[in-house]
């Protein structure tokens, strides 16, 4: 498949969207069935995903830790579903960062993905909504971008699988 068009429609804003070739149903239950998640969600080469933690329902907790097996250096990803119209949407806060970070606070952003089917394609949208502008700038100085085409190639074979 492509490779995701990335977009920043306002300043805190980024959004990526990525057409996968399979239908609605086969590409939401991969990013919403917590074995299939932890085996795409990973992070670049040389880094492990020791927690993945992923109950989907609306007000259900996940969380994704990320190891740099080299120098132990952790980051992660947590929050909690608010959002959820099966086949169609799912909206999530998303805190954000090193691990520990006594002002992880800060770092909280809103995740919208949206599913929509065109034949046997289905197009996800990923829109990420940050408080500020520096944080939206830090998010994508951390090559965020290329760690999601990695996991969108993942998904791509696990759904040939």
């Amino acid at each position: 498949m492509k490779s995701a068009t990335l977009g920043q429609p306002v300043d805190t804003q980024v959004q990526v969207v990525r057409t996968f070739d399979a239908p609605v149903d086969q590409v939401w239950r991969v990013f919403t069935d917590p074995q299939m998640v932890s085996r795409w969600m990973m992070g670049p080469p040389g880094w492990s995903m020791p927690v993945c933690k992923f109950d989907f329902r609306v007000g259900g907790y996940y969380e994704n830790r990320f190891r740099n097996d080299q120098d132990g250096t952790e980051m992660g990803l947590a929050g909690t579903f608010r959002e959820i119209e099966p086949l169609t949407k799912i909206v999530q806060d998303e805190t954000y960062g090193l691990v520990p970070d006594e002002d992880i606070a800060s770092h909280t952003a809103v995740v919208t993905m949206t599913f929509q089917q065109a034949s046997q394609k289905t197009e996800v949208t990923t829109s990420i909504e940050y408080p500020t502008k520096e944080a939206c700038d830090e998010a994508l100085a951390t090559g965020m971008t290329a760690a999601m085409e990695l996991a969108h190639r993942c998904i791509d074979g696990l759904l040939v699988e």
